[in-house]
């Protein structure tokens, strides 16, 4: 059976669109998925620094072109992307929370979660009392998940998901490995990953 692992940290809105699709994906080439939450802004901070440059010196016309562009992925897929007040998002708390999801087994969920209430609500997903609402609404006891992400074990896991991902040459979210060694990254790489998933199933 191929295998998919899927990094990735709720802040992006690439990775919000990647994630709508990528269970479909690895189910129609029967392929297993591996969920690997990382922190984006760690792998910035080391190895893609250019992010901030851009981000600080937009390029107009590219800017434009950007935002027209999420807005079409985000329509051909249904879901809404909006502009959150508050970027980038400090998202270090919520992707420590997938690890406990996943004991739960709710990860999916409340990723989901997670992404509708930053991109869908324009929510703050860095304050606890919003991580509260979406530990509620995916049934996780919400005494107990914030007492988990402050433990160091939940820092260190979310710390070696992202140290290990910029190893194996990763630079952003959403990254992908096929079979551990063939990289994708980017929304608009999810045909090519589906293609090496089949041909790598048969």
């Amino acid at each position: 059976m191929a295998r998919l692992e899927f990094f990735f940290d709720c802040s992006s809105p690439w990775t919000y669109l990647a994630f709508h699709r990528i269970e479909d994906v690895c189910a129609e080439a029967q392929a297993e998925l591996s969920w690997r939450p990382i922190l984006v802004g760690g792998v910035f901070n080391e190895v893609n620094p250019s992010v901030y440059e851009h981000r600080a010196n937009p390029i107009a016309r590219k800017a434009r072109y950007f935002t027209k562009d999420l807005a079409d992925w985000a329509r051909y897929y249904g879901i809404a992307i909006g502009q959150p007040p508050v970027f980038p998002v400090n998202s270090v708390k919520a992707m420590r929370g997938v690890f406990v999801a996943e004991e739960n087994g709710c990860l999916p969920a409340y990723s989901r979660a997670v992404f509708e209430a930053y991109w869908g609500q324009l929510a703050d997903i860095s304050q606890d009392h919003v991580l509260r609402e979406i530990a509620l609404r995916v049934g996780l006891d919400p005494t107990d998940f914030f007492d988990r992400i402050a433990r160091q074990e939940y820092k260190d896991r979310l710390r070696e998901n992202t140290d290990e991902l910029m190893r194996r040459g990763g630079f952003g979210s959403p990254t992908m490995f096929v079979n551990e060694g063939d990289m994708y990254f980017g929304n608009d790489r999810l045909e090519l990953v589906s293609a090496a998933l089949r041909e790598s199933s048969r």
